[in-house]
């Protein structure tokens, strides 16, 4: 056992109550580094009992996918029927995931809830993902695969196909969300994606409401609109796409009219806050107390990579709703997300932190 990690069970023993930020007031070191030594020392069984992790200060709690993403980038054009030269990249991902990483860097307190499999594949994503986040919260199943999605990008980083291997999040029940009612009841906010069944997101809907809690959704992809809740009432925001929203309504939006009939369409069903993004024409963002806004996207000159673009924005819309920001603000802020996650390999940018989310926000003002 290290000097640092045996001061921080002398801490804990003392004070079971302790949270993160005071250990890492207490010893100079930063709250991530902090969080990835406490779950070395969980994982170790020097940490046995959940008064730690559930006497935490407020986390913001995202539920849904945590998996592998492997990126195959075909070197020329893309020629179906046939053998494509690429090169390939492998990195942490997932919705929930994602986004639960987007804000450990912008400096949240964040737990995951997921499900995933005892293999390499999740070994990788608790290594890529300890330090922005607490993984303790994720429950194993030795005899399922780790959630994988497999994305083909042609020369422009466009994504020609992508397979998904998600069975693992039918294991998200309402059962075994109840197994962390006591984490959820005291948390900031809860953001679930769509990887989760139906009923376990219904669930969540009616605990978020009956705790006065807020709710985010994040959808995945069109297909799984189907997905949302009946009653979408008492939801604190939906962040969605023009494909996803079409899907659900069974409508097309062709211009800006459209665009901002969807979106109070979406208003209607009782949700308070709600984004539409669309791509290169930006995005739109309203509620009913302070309207609707149509904020244009940030011109991307160089696209190295679309993953987790989306999620980069959906993180920066609930960083800054809960910093108290307006609503243009949040969406300026979920674009310039987007835009630097675009430029970056990676599908969370390395460079991210609050402070230089504040920097890009400023030279775009």
């Amino acid at each position: 056992m290290t000097e640092k990690e045996q001061m921080i069970l002398d801490l804990i023993r003392k004070n079971p109550y302790v949270s993160q930020q005071e250990l890492a007031e207490l010893l100079g070191l930063s709250r991530p580094s902090i969080a990835n030594i406490i779950s070395g020392l969980i994982r170790k069984g020097s940490i046995l009992g959940r008064a730690y992790i559930l006497s935490e200060s407020q986390h913001v709690i995202c539920i849904g996918g945590a998996n592998i993403d492997r990126k195959f980038h075909i070197k020329e054009k893309a020629q179906l029927g046939t053998s494509n030269p690429i090169f390939s990249t492998q990195n942490a991902g997932g919705v929930a995931r994602n986004i639960a990483e987007n804000l450990g860097r912008l400096g949240m307190e964040v737990s995951l809830i997921s499900t995933s499999g005892s293999d390499k594949d999740w070994s990788f994503i608790e290594e890529s993902s300890a330090l922005y986040m607490n993984l303790e919260t994720v429950t194993q199943f030795p005899e399922k695969s780790t959630g994988s999605y497999s994305a083909v990008l042609d020369t422009s980083g466009e994504l020609v196909i992508a397979l998904a291997d998600m069975e693992v999040y039918e294991a998200i029940t309402p059962e075994l969300l109840l197994k962390h009612d006591l984490l959820l009841s005291r948390s900031k906010c809860i953001m679930v994606d769509l990887n989760c069944p139906k009923e376990s997101i219904q669930f969540l809907c009616h605990f978020a409401k009956s705790h006065d809690l807020p709710i985010v959704i994040v959808p995945v992809s069109a297909p799984k609109m189907k997905r949302l809740p009946d009653d979408l009432n008492g939801v604190t925001w939906l962040i969605t796409n023009r494909d996803e929203t079409e899907t659900y309504f069974n409508i097309e939006i062709r211009n800006e009219e459209d665009w901002k009939s969807a979106l109070e369409k979406w208003l209607s069903l009782g949700i308070t806050n709600v984004v539409i993004t669309n791509g290169k024409k930006g995005s739109m963002i309203g509620n009913k107390e302070e309207g609707i806004f149509h904020i244009p996207s940030i011109e991307t000159k160089e696209i190295v990579d679309v993953t987790g673009a989306g999620d980069a924005f959906s993180s920066a819309v609930i960083y800054s709703w809960l910093e108290g920001k307006s609503l243009i603000e949040i969406a300026k802020a979920g674009n310039i997300n987007a835009s630097k996650t675009l430029q970056s390999p990676y599908t969370v940018r390395q460079d991210l932190s609050a402070e230089q989310l504040q920097k890009d926000m400023e030279e775009i003002s």
